[in-house]
């Protein structure tokens, strides 16, 4: 097992594809996280003293040489940075699904943390095999997939008392910050509208799993599905939920993809106010993976918030700040998630970005857990995206799917014991 190096955090980081490492498909990633974002963010905390050893582990290893090049080369070299790993599994000749487990036992002790960014269907088992050795978990959104697994998580956290935070990385976005801070002073809740969409290139990127172990909303949705539980946190609760999706491009030429595969998928969610009897609000979250290729941003994101005494329109895509080019043709640039531009020194300098915000925010609660300043109750109390914050966000999702599969509308209730379960 690692030794603890001083009071810094050690890591592992579990999943090596886009947003952990940047590398897709054999080399760099086409999309706008073209170097990643949870391994460029720990070695400049390591950098910086707040990390120290730090691994990966996949399952499959005869990428890791290639994924140590890329790393090297597109970080290391580019920003003056050392990306050595401390541990990589498994065995550049090996494959193994269950590679994690060993590398958890072999690589951390109690108090480290390990990162999450795997397919949906394999968060549940790897975060609670960290949770029951007392590692500190950073899991990807969606948490999981189902409310009852969730649940089990919290239940296990607090048992261990270990941080498990989710990737909601909205939350440290200053324009959604501002946003429900104003949101918060308009009174009851009537009306809420997101959107978010990614281009079919994205297909291919998640053929692997697309339609098969997880859908768009899954994937999409849980961004601002998160947002609208913080903003609605101990103001209103959601109660019934009908999705409709659409088809057809996914499962046609040239993706091909499962014949299950939605494109786009909307939600409609009512939500009851918590505060004053006959006040109730509607929330529809629309997601989809079809967006043209040649679109201005790889993401468009967008949100309506009506209240009784006011409304907020944030368009998260366009920052009022536009590239055009030779090669990529003209676009919206948000240099606010993650700004991959070197410092004065040649360094990385994005450290303010809200991409790396949330990702240093779990490695300082982590190290304040362990030294006693907080406990993971504090981080419940403070909103933070913990594990236990984020339980409506899995129960809406998981109503959605069955929504969908059984063409019903489903019931979210709340039990005594503070557990939804969804009828």
């Amino acid at each position: 097992m690692a030794e603890s190096t001083n009071n810094k955090l050690n890591v592992l980081m579990v999943g090596t594809g886009e947003y952990t490492t940047g590398f897709v498909n054999g080399s760099a990633s086409t999309s706008d996280k073209k170097v990643g974002v949870i391994g460029l963010t720990m070695f400049d905390l390591r950098r910086r003293g707040k990390v120290g050893k730090i691994g990966i582990v996949g399952t499959n290893g005869k990428k890791l040489g290639a994924i140590r090049e890329h790393l090297n080369k597109n970080i290391g070299e580019v920003y003056n940075m050392d990306t050595a790993l401390d541990h990589t599994s498994p065995a550049d000749d090996q494959v193994d699904p269950d590679a994690y487990k060993a590398a958890i036992d072999q690589y951390l002790s109690p108090g480290d943390a390990i990162t999450v960014f795997t397919p949906d269907p394999t968060h549940f088992a790897i975060a609670l095999y960290a949770i029951q050795r007392g590692i500190h978990v950073l899991v990807t959104k969606p948490a999981v997939k189902i409310l009852s697994q969730h649940q089990e998580l919290v239940e296990e956290a607090d048992k261990h008392a270990v941080v498990v935070m989710v990737e909601h990385h909205k939350r440290f976005d200053p324009v959604y910050r501002d946003a429900r801070a104003k949101a918060l002073t308009f009174g009851e809740f009537n009306y809420y509208y997101s959107y978010m969409s990614q281009p079919k290139r994205q297909l291919d990127t998640f053929r692997a799993w697309a339609g098969k172990e997880s859908d768009i909303s899954y994937y999409l949705n849980s961004h601002h599905i998160d947002f609208h539980c913080w903003a609605l946190e101990g103001k209103a609760v959601p109660y019934r939920v009908v999705a409709s999706g659409s088809k057809g491009v996914a499962t046609s030429a040239p993706f091909n993809l499962t014949e299950n595969t939605e494109d786009t998928i909307s939600l409609l969610v009512n939500w009851r106010s918590t505060a004053t009897p006959g006040h109730e609000g509607v929330g529809v979250y629309t997601s989809s993976w079809i967006a043209p290729n040649k679109s201005e941003v790889h993401s468009q994101q967008r949100f309506h918030y009506l209240g009784a005494g006011g409304e907020l329109n944030v368009d998260q895509a366009h920052r009022g700040y536009t590239v055009t080019n030779d090669v990529s043709g003209h676009g919206h640039i948000n240099p606010f998630f993650m700004n991959y531009a070197p410092d004065e020194e040649g360094h990385f300098g994005g450290q303010t970005a809200y991409g790396y915000v949330s990702i240093e925010k779990f490695v300082d609660a982590c190290q304040a857990v362990n030294a006693k300043r907080l406990t993971p109750t504090d981080l419940d109390q403070r909103s933070m995206p913990t594990i236990r914050n984020t339980v409506l966000v899995t129960a809406i999702l998981e109503a959605g799917r069955i929504s969908l599969d059984q063409n019903r509308a489903v019931e979210i209730a709340a039990a005594a014991d503070g557990r939804y379960t969804l009828v």
